[in-house]
């Protein structure tokens, strides 16, 4: 594990040749988005920059394949998506990879969801498929979170008998997630990936899954290396994707588990974090 990184705008001056960069990876809540979910100011003659270069950008996200199409509808073309925490990565419409997770599994955490909002939790599933995310709350609170993120939701009597491909169960609690909610799925920590993706949120995967897998299964696809990649992120589901990169930066306001393990610290999602870098060790103007 790398010592604890240095603030980037403090020690890394931009490089008299830039960074041989050839792939940028960047989670969404907390790291490119603000607190306010807003795109930074100056992100498309960034992308286009970076495109006209041959770097490819890549959204790397808990959200929903859709969610993420829509939100870089105009530069969407040739980007690669690597979508619901990296169990479904996608290029133009068409599935590069996928970690589908077993339906009993998924059906034994929307289960043990029921217990827990039984118990008094405030708590809800949302099971995701490559079609669509289903739900069974109702309730405009719990559906205000979920379009946040799954843009293709519908709301279902039983999320166990979906007919669709699940590729990961997301839960959402009202609560710090880490208090009720993630401490009773320990059950399936053993086989599979139990992943606390923000302050409300957390994810079943496959153990095989995660942003981590999906981007160095992404890199030997277009025979780029940990040294040609540039990564960016704030919370634990980042920590793998992190690994995976020389160039890895943790958010100045990450998740302290995240600073430790990335190589250096990037400015806050709230002050233009990412763009920052890029343009830093790039050599693209802001």
């Amino acid at each position: 594990m790398p010592a604890t990184p240095a603030s980037l705008l403090e020690t890394l001056v931009p490089p008299a040749v830039p960074a041989d960069i050839r792939l940028v990876v960047t989670d969404m809540d907390g790291t490119l988005l603000d607190d306010a979910k807003r795109m930074p100011d100056g992100l498309w003659p960034v992308l286009a920059e970076l495109r006209r270069r041959g770097v490819l950008f890549s959204p790397a996200s808990g959200r929903q394949y859709a969610t993420l199409a829509r939100q870089f509808a105009e530069v969407a073309e040739g980007m690669v998506f690597i979508a619901e925490n990296g169990t479904y990565v996608v290029r133009d419409g068409v599935e590069l990879g996928s970690d589908p997770l077993e339906r009993s599994v998924a059906a034994g955490v929307a289960r043990t969801v029921r217990r827990l909002a039984a118990d008094g939790v405030d708590v809800g599933a949302v099971v995701c498929g490559k079609r669509s995310a289903y739900v069974e709350r109702a309730d405009e609170a719990f559906l205000a979170e979920v379009r946040k993120y799954y843009v293709e939701h519908r709301v279902v009597e039983d999320v166990t008998a979906v007919e669709d491909e699940v590729i990961k169960v997301a839960l959402f609690d009202f609560g710090p997630v880490e208090r009720a909610t993630a401490p009773a799925l320990e059950a399936f920590a053993a086989t599979h990936q139990v992943v606390v993706s923000g302050e409300h949120w957390v994810d079943v995967m496959n153990g095989t899954a995660g942003k981590g897998a999906a981007l160095r299964g992404l890199q030997r696809e277009l025979g780029i290396t940990p040294a040609q990649t540039m990564v960016f992120g704030d919370y634990l589901n980042d920590l793998e994707m992190l690994d995976a990169a020389d160039w890895s930066f943790a958010m100045s306001n990450a998740h302290p588990e995240v600073v430790r393990r990335a190589r250096h610290l990037a400015p806050s999602n709230n002050d233009n974090g990412v763009l920052r870098t890029i343009s830093r060790v790039v050599g693209i103007p802001l």
